[in-house]
């Protein structure tokens, strides 16, 4: 019996998920593009060029991938060159495309090349492999999503270890029915604006590794 479920899992992750992936971000693509192309020239005028932010981020199994975003923050620096903090760069309309998640838009082309899912856990910074406790890169077995089981449970207003916890559930009872599930969360998520920004910082803070042992995240959900 449980064979039978691991490998309906299997065939749903592997061929009906991506399948359903290239409909919606192809779909997508088509019908929002007068939306890039408004977007694109307000970003330029406002907050300059490039238009697209690009960052690599680890994907399935940790593989380095460029993520692309509109960019929601100008490149103001210090005296010495260096760039000023998130909040001082992040402008109003920068912090508009983020509470409507206008700024994830292009990545929808990411989902259509293959590095993301539309739904998973949402791809991290680079800088934070070596930090991940053996459990925590579970959170890697699965692609990353444009939306997540985090993100509908909090998003960047709970703690990184309850971001993880979320995330590895999601990797052990993925389907259709819990992606579907999200779905439907995520757009209540964006209309609410809910968990933007964290307590104390524009956006999140940093993740510097985790000190307690982790729990397995089995019973979440």
């Amino acid at each position: 019996m449980y064979e039978y479920l691991d490998n309906i899992s299997v065939i749903y992750q592997k061929i009906i998920k991506r399948l359903i992936d290239i409909l919606i971000s192809l779909g997508a693509i088509i019908i929002l593009s007068p939306v890039f192309i408004v977007l694109s020239v307000l970003v330029r005028r406002k907050l300059g060029s490039p238009v697209l932010f690009r960052q690599q981020r680890p994907g399935y199994h940790g593989k380095i991938f460029g993520l692309m975003k509109f960019r929601t923050m100008t490149d103001e620096r210090d005296e010495k060159g260096e760039l000023l903090p998130d909040e001082v760069r992040l402008t109003a309309f920068g912090k508009k495309l983020r509470s409507t998640s206008l700024d994830e838009l292009p990545e929808f082309f990411n989902i259509l090349k293959g590095d993301m899912s539309f739904v998973g856990p949402r791809p991290l910074l680079v800088q934070y492999l070596p930090l991940y406790s053996e459990e925590q890169a579970h959170r890697h077995d699965v692609l990353p999503g444009l939306t997540g089981w985090a993100q509908v449970n909090g998003r960047n207003a709970i703690s990184w270890e309850k971001k993880f916890e979320y995330d590895i559930w999601y990797t052990r009872n993925i389907s259709f029915l819990l992606d579907l599930r999200i779905v439907f969360m995520t757009v209540g998520s964006v209309l609410r604006r809910d968990g933007i920004s964290s307590e104390t910082s524009a956006t999140m803070e940093f993740f510097t590794g985790t000190v307690e042992k982790e729990t397995d995240g089995k019973k979440q959900g």
